[in-house]
């Protein structure tokens, strides 16, 4: 049988198992009692060889049980993940829905540009803050990955959340059917953006849960230093009822009522 290796974002681990991804995902989402069920998010990866990690103990751990069963998980690494993981070894993303429905993204050749005033990220790994910015997806990554500022983390994974009307017009948007917990504060952070325009963050929630649902989701998620930004596309919506029908109507089923606050 196969070693597949995969980067979990939700917690963030390093893991060798033996079930192909969607099989994997599955069994993140409904097939043990050792973690919370629910979403999952995590990357295929590729050609670790050269890194710190110990991939040949894991490979002589990942073995069949004696009843011929594949090894569901063995992990790496549970600190300092991603900071070590070469960029260019990350693969697909899948995204797990509660019950364990199980969706591709593929790397997309370029990055889309938003026109929006203001944006909504939650930030996935190593870090798990809400944050709304003027900055486009790009440039926050080159900002929040930037040595010279007095808070910043070598590598960032995040999605981009959906602000509806909010993202033009903080005072007046209209809320319209965004799930967010506590609005009105959301509301106050873009305010506050807009009457700093020299201020390109403000803080929303410092431990946001990672748990978010994921019809929230505008553009896609987003990895990246101060050299490369990798950009995972996320379907519109006519492509999710086209192509992805069973995962959307899980997500869009289970996704808001799966967590207490978002």
């Amino acid at each position: 049988m196969s070693v597949y290796f995969y980067f979990l974002l939700t917690p963030e681990a390093l893991v060798a198992s033996m079930l192909p991804p969607r099989e994997f995902g599955t069994y993140l989402a409904v097939g043990t009692e050792k973690r919370a069920h629910g979403q999952a998010i995590y990357f295929t990866v590729e050609g670790l060889e050269g890194t710190d990690f110990n991939l040949e103990d894991a490979k002589k751990r990942c073995v069949p049980h004696p009843d011929g069963q594949p090894k569901h998980s063995v992990y790496i690494s549970i600190y300092r993940v991603m900071e070590r993981i070469p960029l260019q070894t990350l693969r697909e993303l899948y995204l797990v829905t509660p019950d364990g429905k199980v969706m591709e993204l593929k790397r997309h050749e370029r990055v889309i540009e938003k026109p929006h005033k203001y944006n909504l990220y939650q930030e996935l790994c190593p870090v798990h803050s809400r944050i709304v910015s003027h900055l486009k997806p790009v440039d926050f990554i080159k900002y929040i990955t930037d040595e010279k500022q007095n808070l910043y983390v070598p590598k960032i994974c995040f999605v981009d959340l959906n602000l509806g009307e909010l993202a033009e017009d903080p005072e007046h948007g209209r809320v319209g059917n965004l799930p967010y917990y506590s609005v009105e504060h959301l509301r106050d952070c873009l305010k506050q953006l807009k009457a700093n325009p020299q201020k390109h963050t403000k803080t929303v929630n410092r431990i946001n849960p990672q748990w978010f649902p994921y019809r929230t989701i505008e553009t896609g998620f987003y990895i990246g230093d101060r050299n490369t930004v990798l950009f995972y596309r996320f379907p519109t919506e006519e492509e999710l009822q086209r192509d992805y029908f069973d995962w959307w109507r899980s997500a869009s089923i289970m996704g808001d009522s799966f967590g207490t606050s978002f």
